[in-house]
């Protein structure tokens, strides 16, 4: 098997594992409050997570710190998008959500250059324009004072634009940490992390039934394996060839939340999705190019010895 045909299928694996995740968390949630599935999650996911970087022979390299702050700053990130995700896809249908939460590489890009102090060109600015554009058209018909959905999907929309957002700041966190620290080490002590912030909220837990308690320790145990496969994806392929699938998550959030839920997916779900995705892609592509630019014309401009 070439190796990055072995990337888009951990990124596929990846990607169906966080959509089915997801569900777990959207079944749960009738006695389960989003702190609650965040900690339960995360504490499920990390025996998985512990296999696999002992298989892998990185278990140690991963519990090696260079900056505590660095990785309080990401679980505070991430924990707050992943509580942000989690309450979205209780409050709205699971394409919607999904779709929404699209708009994290938009963010990332724009957050880019005030945080990171790259430049931000028009060719992605347009694209990242087009993007939002396409989240104006899933979230529409939930903000306008005409809209049917109550004000609980008012809530939804917010939490999945906010969820955006976080992940898009956890994004770039993660861009700097990787100078100093092991990705085994920035994935478990995120997941540590996330257990140690959402048991802040332990006063707001309910006790979860039988079925519910399931329905936690599957959402964790697939968290692991969509983490695990994410970390082969990346170490198979280049970035730019994979980046692409992480779309696939609507279709297997469409298909689960008919299958599941019997949520069907409004036409403006499906269009917007349709721009945002479109624009997603484009700014990929042209990183890609950038990038390529830039590997050529390195031996050009380095000093000659």
């Amino acid at each position: 098997m070439s190796t990055p045909l072995r990337g888009i299928l951990f990124k596929l694996v990846s990607v169906s594992a966080a959509a089915s995740m997801a569900a777990c968390i959207k079944a749960a949630s009738e006695g389960v409050p989003a702190p609650e599935a965040v900690f339960f999650r995360s504490l499920f996911a990390l025996p998985p997570l512990l296999l696999f970087y002992a298989w892998r022979g990185e278990l140690r390299r991963g519990f090696r710190v260079h900056s505590w702050r660095a990785h309080l700053l990401r679980g505070a990130v991430g924990v707050t998008a992943m509580g942000l995700t989690f309450t979205s896809v209780i409050l709205l249908p699971l394409p919607e959500a999904t779709a929404i939460t699209f708009a994290a590489p938009l963010f990332t890009t724009l957050l880019a250059a005030p945080l990171l102090g790259e430049r931000l060109r028009l060719y992605r600015l347009a694209a990242v324009l087009a993007g939002l554009v396409g989240v104006a058209i899933v979230t529409g018909p939930q903000l306008s004072l005409g809209a049917a959905g109550s004000s609980e999907h008012l809530w939804g929309v917010a939490a999945a634009l906010g969820a955006a957002l976080f992940m898009a700041l956890a994004q770039l966190t993660v861009r700097g940490m990787t100078k100093t620290e092991t990705s085994s080490a920035i994935v478990l002590w995120f997941t540590i992390s996330c257990c140690g912030y959402a048991a802040l909220s332990a006063p707001l837990w309910a006790m979860p039934s039988a079925k519910e308690w399931g329905l936690l320790l599957m959402a964790g145990v697939l968290g692991g394996v969509a983490q695990a496969g994410l970390t082969e994806a990346y170490r198979s392929a280049e970035a730019s060839l994979i980046a692409p699938f992480d779309y696939a998550s609507l279709i297997f959030a469409a298909a689960i939340g008919y299958v599941v839920f019997s949520d069907v997916p409004a036409w403006t779900t499906a269009a917007g999705s349709a721009v945002t995705v479109a624009a997603g892609i484009a700014v990929i592509r042209r990183e890609r190019q950038l990038g390529l630019k830039r590997g050529a014309a390195r031996p050009l401009l380095a000093p000659k010895r």
